[in-house]
Parts: C-alpha cells; sequence; structure tokens
C-alpha cells in the first residue's frame, strides 16, 4: 500500500511534467508564430510555400511506404500484362 507521501510525491511529478510540456509547447508555438509571420513578410514567399509543400508530401511518400504494404512497380505490372497476353495468343494459334 502506498502512503499519502509517496502518493503526493507522484502527484507532483506528474504536475511537474505537465507544466513543463505546456511550457515546451508554449515556446514552440511561440517560435513558430515569429516564423510565420517572417515567411509572410518575404518576397518568395508562395515559392517557399510551394516547395514546403513538395516537401511535405515527399515525406508523406516515404512515411507511407514504410507502413504500407508495397505496390507492385509500373513497369512490372505492365510486363506481366505483356506475358498473360503473349500467352493468350500463343493459345491461340
Amino acid at each position: 500500500m502506498t502512503s499519502s507521501s509517496e502518493t503526493q510525491g507522484l502527484d507532483r511529478q506528474a504536475l511537474l511534467l505537465a507544466a513543463g510540456l505546456a511550457d515546451l509547447a508554449a515556446s514552440a508555438a511561440g517560435s513558430a508564430v515569429g516564423a510565420v509571420r517572417q515567411l509572410l513578410r518575404r518576397s518568395d514567399g508562395p515559392e517557399l510555400v510551394q516547395s514546403a509543400q513538395q516537401d511535405l508530401m515527399a515525406r508523406g511518400r516515404v512515411a507511407l511506404a514504410r507502413v504500407a504494404p508495397a505496390a507492385p512497380a509500373h513497369l512490372e505490372v505492365l510486363a506481366q500484362h505483356v506475358v498473360a497476353r503473349q500467352a493468350t495468343s500463343a493459345g491461340d494459334d
């Protein structure tokens, strides 16, 4: 059985962890807002947004490739179709 002081110690640890995470999140959010403001002031903003979108899409492809079952390669699928057609036409002779 845990004593009251042990419970209070765990509660205090949980509170300190939560406060530390909240402070970290607030700090990161503040930095992000500052970065967005700087980006909006730049003349090449649209190009930066397009580049960021392409980078995020590439990261998304990599992430999906890591977790999703691999689909057969496009050329492999085409080769299988050719082989199937050849087999069908060979049977017609």
